[in-house]
């Protein structure tokens, strides 16, 4: 994500919500090491949506009404987000 502020987010494979946010990487691994969990760890950005990230950097152009609304950009996620997969508290 470059030289911005961000904080590591975990969510379980099979969780509705959010299950933990983290300061580093680092210290979310070490969690989901812990209790050996499967799920993502993505690095969101500090005081800006995703959405608008991704727009500004150019990692993703609207392309019609939809695209702008507020359901659209309230779901909205990047692939371009840095992001890690795990199983079993592990990465495969």
């Amino acid at each position: 994500m470059g030289a911005s502020e961000v904080v590591w987010v975990f969510h379980g494979a099979a969780g509705r919500f959010t299950s933990g946010v983290f300061s580093t990487r680092r210290k979310g691994e070490a969690w989901i090491k812990t209790h050996k969990l499967t799920g993502i760890l993505t690095a969101y950005p500090v005081d800006v949506g995703v959405y608008d990230r991704a727009v500004e950097r150019g990692d993703f152009e609207p392309k019609n009404e939809r695209e702008r609304s507020s359901e659209f950009i309230g779901a909205f996620t990047s692939a371009s987000q840095e992001h890690y997969h795990y199983e079993d508290g592990a990465q495969p």
